[in-house]
């Protein structure tokens, strides 16, 4: 009886190689608004937490911090709030009149602004006190922005683009202004507004407060781009930082996807032999986490 061959064909399996940007996720501001949000929470077991806006722009982190028991608040509620509780200041900061709000109604206000928002802050309101018009680089209705604009007195103007600074009236030579910048601004926007003010504005004084988180985590994606076939940004789809690294990568790599969560990322990713992933500063290590687990799975 001749004997039985099986012959197979040669099994070929693709494995996949994930590349992390070097610098990604939480920054030091949204680690310790987290952090401060879950020992607050902790510390007040059983009763009402609140946090005054979004914490933070991830929706994981906020889900996550929601389970916890803190409720987020529009600033407009603040007279339902009831006297005594506890509020924390989102990381982008409010303007000082909320706090003052707050105050009145006995709150306990937990402050967990970035200390780099802060700075900002400080100096809108100092170069307001010595007569300056102070002129802010940023995204429109941001909280960061809406938070500064309060410490900036009435001499105040924001600049969205360059295109908004060539409408800029020039100044008088005897009149003098400051130009501060959101900290997730994009420092290219940045440095064309400031050139066009400068050519209007005789004493105008730039400081550069971009934060230095931004630029590193853009910097580590423009070096990750040319080592994958497609990036997978992961963050809020309504972070300011998250939407720079997504126009970064759309720049510089064929393909680019921006995700919330590792149920989001795209069917064709999953046939790409290299993927790298870079995510914003708001974005929860655990998040990463899944989606580099998914990729792999």
């Amino acid at each position: 009886m001749p004997g039985l061959f099986f012959i197979s064909s040669p099994l070929y399996i693709k494995f996949m190689k994930v590349i992390l940007a070097d610098v990604l996720g939480y920054c030091f501001g949204v680690r310790r608004a987290v952090d401060t949000a879950l020992l607050t929470l902790e510390k007040n077991a059983g009763c009402p937490v609140y946090s005054l806006g979004p914490l933070i722009h991830n929706q994981s982190a906020l889900e996550m911090l929601g389970q916890k028991g803190l409720d987020v608040l529009n600033e407009n509620e603040i007279d339902g709030i009831e006297p005594e509780s506890c509020v924390i200041i989102r990381a982008h900061g409010v303007p000082p009149e909320t706090l003052s709000e707050l105050e009145e109604k006995g709150c306990q206000v937990v402050n967990a602004t970035c200390p780099k928002v802060v700075a900002s802050q400080k100096n809108a309101a100092r170069y307001a006190s010595m007569g300056y018009t102070v002129i802010l680089a940023g995204d429109r209705n941001h909280g960061e922005v809406v938070g500064i604009a309060g410490y900036a007195g009435k001499k105040f103007i924001l600049v969205e683009n360059c295109a908004e600074a060539e409408k800029v009236p020039s100044f008088p030579d005897d009149e003098n202004a400051v130009l501060l910048s959101q900290t997730t601004f994009s420092r290219e926007e940045f440095n064309g507004i400031a050139g066009i003010l400068s050519g209007k504005i005789k004493n105008l004084k730039v400081m550069d407060t971009i934060c230095s988180a931004t630029k590193e985590r853009q910097d580590a994606l423009e070096r990750l781009c040319p080592n994958a076939d497609g990036i997978l940004v992961v963050g809020g789809k309504n972070s300011a930082n998250t939407k720079r690294l997504l126009q970064i990568a759309e720049n510089n790599c064929a393909a680019a996807a921006l995700i919330e969560t590792a149920e989001e990322i795209p069917e064709a990713f999953f046939k790409l032999e290299k993927v790298g992933i870079t995510a914003g500063a708001s974005t929860p290590d655990f998040v990463i986490q899944g989606v580099v687990k998914k990729l792999n799975s």
